[in-house]
């Protein structure tokens, strides 16, 4: 998520390419009282705790993989302020952030986020940010797939969004593999480092995630 709705300067006590969804039924799920936990082949997502502060910290600083996200906290009381207030948010229903924690480690590495831009996720938004040294691993499509069918199937998303910056190849073609359409350019919509820049609008339905996800399965059996 290029633009993370956190904002450290309004939130000094303790208590991150973008995305946008609809939701048509009202969900039963318990998801505000706690995120499931997801598992993937290598990895599982959860929620975030404060001790994933000092990993993400120097996962998500890194000139590689901030330079096309709005700025990440710099301290690691800054990240553990950003966990306490995704914990907030979800409770108050308005945001889920998971942290990608790989087999064999007990603290985050990156996060999955969804959050809400109107009452009830009538409208929201998803992305990622990944430490780089997990790129090409396959992290992101699975772990993305995992939280697609989260953002649809609990949540009750019908439309997921997001944005990339044009140059950020990676991301754009890490949306496109797991089956978002490219539906237009924003022009100078993203301020970083006082440049402003394009973003590509990709978008993905419900329905569409659901083909694609029956036809994965189908192929895995029969591969």
């Amino acid at each position: 998520m290029e633009k993370m709705p956190f904002q450290p300067e309004l939130n000094r006590t303790t208590t991150m390419v973008n995305a946008t969804a609809t939701q048509t039924t009202v969900t039963t799920s318990d998801w505000k009282a706690g995120l499931p936990v997801l598992t993937g082949a290598g990895f599982t997502l959860r929620e975030l705790r404060l001790d994933d502060a000092a990993s993400l910290l120097a996962m998500l600083t890194t000139e590689e993989v901030s330079r096309f996200i709005s700025p990440p906290p710099t301290t690691v009381e800054g990240f553990e302020r950003f966990i306490a207030w995704t914990q907030r948010e979800r409770q108050a229903g308005n945001y889920a952030c998971f942290a990608v924690v790989p087999t064999g480690m007990s603290v985050a590495v990156g996060i999955f986020q969804v959050r809400s831009l109107e009452p009830g996720f009538g409208t929201a938004e998803w992305g990622f940010a990944l430490g780089s040294q997990f790129w090409g691993t396959g992290v992101f499509i699975e772990g993305a797939r995992l939280v697609l069918d989260f953002a649809f199937d609990t949540i009750g998303a019908r439309r997921l969004e997001a944005r990339a910056a044009v140059a950020n190849g990676r991301g754009n073609g890490a949306l496109r593999k797991v089956g978002a359409v490219q539906e237009g350019v924003l022009r100078r919509s993203f301020l970083r480092n006082g440049q402003y820049h394009d973003q590509v609008l990709w978008g993905i339905l419900a329905e569409d995630w659901r083909m694609q996800r029956q036809s994965l399965q189908f192929a895995a059996v029969v591969h």
